[in-house]
């Protein structure tokens, strides 16, 4: 599922700069380009939005005073040249300020913070693995890449890196192990390792010192041997 989101500015360079960079990205769409908030606002009427890159000084109506207008607003990132309204939007509950010029990294950066804000739909984790909905995004390569959890057989720490193992494929994301062993369902996953994160649907044989997933034997950790053995003992009633 795409996040589907509108652009509103009356430069139209400030727009394409934006829309280039969302055409680096796999999991955004844009629904409309506006020069101004009442266009936006039209198109919020007819079309579901997730998300608004808003611009602040527009014509008729600014994108400040735009947002107040809403009852229900979707995401916001402020996209402008003056530092000056920074406080009013945070008091607003945008996810993020942008000023112009903006970069590329700054752009991912402000896109991840929805990505994972709690009440993205698009970051949320289901404690049901078998869910379609169970799934995170993880940056690589300049974009977000979606994984289902139910797909994942192991991830990796490499420093301050992690490799997610997936059935089919492999996702290497500047990310420490922690945190995503802080974000996965602990009824799925399970820490054998300092190095490794183990899917507990997806384990074929166990012993006292190591683990088995299709096409990969993982090594239990000392530290982390009497906790793993007391986890997969319980699954298995021993």
């Amino acid at each position: 599922m795409k996040i589907r989101c509108i652009i509103v500015d009356d430069e139209p360079l400030a727009i394409e700069v934006i829309e280039s960079y969302i055409n680096r990205l796999e999991n955004i769409e844009i629904v409309a380009k506006c020069s101004n908030a009442l266009k936006a606002f039209e198109i919020l009427k007819k079309e579901p939005v997730d998300l608004i890159f808003l611009d602040i000084q527009m014509p008729k109506l600014t994108g400040l005073d735009f947002v107040k207008t809403l009852q229900n607003p979707p995401k916001v990132i402020i996209t402008t040249a003056y530092r000056d309204y920074a406080l009013e939007g945070y008091e607003l509950n945008v996810v993020d300020y942008l000023l112009k010029p903006i970069s590329f990294e700054r752009f991912l950066k402000a896109v991840s913070r929805v990505y994972h804000t709690e009440m993205s739909p698009e970051a949320t984790l289901t404690t049901d693995i078998e869910s379609e909905e169970a799934y995170i995004y993880l940056k690589a390569d300049k974009k977000m890449v979606k994984v289902q959890l139910r797909d994942i057989l192991y991830i990796e720490s490499l420093k301050d890196y992690v490799r997610v193992k997936t059935s089919d494929k492999e996702v290497i994301t500047h990310q420490k192990i922690s945190y995503l062993e802080e974000k996965l369902p602990e009824e799925c996953f399970l820490r054998i390792h300092r190095s490794f994160i183990v899917a507990l649907k997806k384990i074929e044989t166990y012993s006292a010192t190591s683990i088995e997933v299709p096409g990969k034997e993982l090594p239990i950790g000392r530290l982390y041997k009497d906790q793993v053995l007391e986890v997969l003992n319980a699954k298995h009633q021993i």
